[in-house]
């Protein structure tokens, strides 16, 4: 905490019908909230009692539209800490996440990622999480399962997330990249291999690279999110 007790981290968990886990995943973070976080988790329309279950481990649940990009918005909005953190609910913080944060800004960066591992025993997993951390680092591009941090003010400078049904980190990131390059700390965050072991590592491997390639030649993000399995809410 700050000397007028405000967190010097807000750790922002948009979430979506994750009752089954979501206890486990939000008690992994009480240490961090020792050490000055605080915790808010932003439900987009859960109808398993996610956040009912999430009341008893969050310092703030709060109600969203569904959609992660909105649901990050709506959480940095509602934070008071001084630093960002978005983690998905599926994916695991180090236990010295808060000191690599803090050495890391102050190094200099304005913003900054872990490297990803993926919590399954395919040997072609291990392969993908060394394609993503090898991409992120030559790039410069960060997605959300690797626990993008940022500085608030740089964060609301740029206006927050882009609100996409899909490609919302990476669109993010880019422009994040035009203030400086990431902090690309090498201790892995933990992240769930459901998504690959519910379609096959590889034609998940195939499908991703098609979406992004096709984002990256301006296809519209809502006909991607359909692509990947994803029903983009109605405005």
């Amino acid at each position: 905490m700050s000397p007028q007790g405000d967190p010097w981290l807000s750790v922002i968990v948009p979430v979506l019908d994750e009752a089954a886990t979501i206890a486990a995943q939000l008690g992994e973070l009480v240490a961090l909230r020792r050490q000055g976080a605080e915790l808010l988790v932003v439900d987009g329309g859960s109808a398993d009692g996610t956040a009912r279950r999430a009341r008893a481990l969050a310092d703030r649940v709060l109600d969203s539209v569904r959609g992660r990009a909105a649901q990050m918005n709506v959480g940095a909005a509602a934070s008071r800490g001084e630093v960002l953190l978005f983690l998905h609910a599926d994916t695991r913080l180090p236990l010295a996440a808060a000191g690599l944060i803090r050495a890391a800004l102050a190094a200099g960066a304005a913003w900054g990622r872990f490297d990803v591992r993926i919590d399954g025993p395919q040997p072609l997993l291990r392969v993908v999480e060394r394609m993503m951390n090898w991409r992120s680092r030559l790039t410069g591009i960060a997605t959300g399962d690797q626990a993008v941090f940022v500085r608030r003010e740089v964060f609301e400078r740029l206006g927050g997330f882009p609100d996409l049904p899909l490609m919302e980190d990476i669109a993010l990131a880019k422009r994040l990249k035009r203030v400086g390059r990431p902090a690309c700390l090498r201790q892995p965050v933990l992240t769930s291999a459901r998504r690959w072991q519910k379609h096959g590592v590889l034609r998940t491997i195939l499908l991703m690279w098609r979406l992004r390639a096709s984002y990256f030649f301006g296809a519209d993000p809502r006909r991607l999110a359909v692509r990947y399995g994803y029903s983009p809410r109605q405005d």
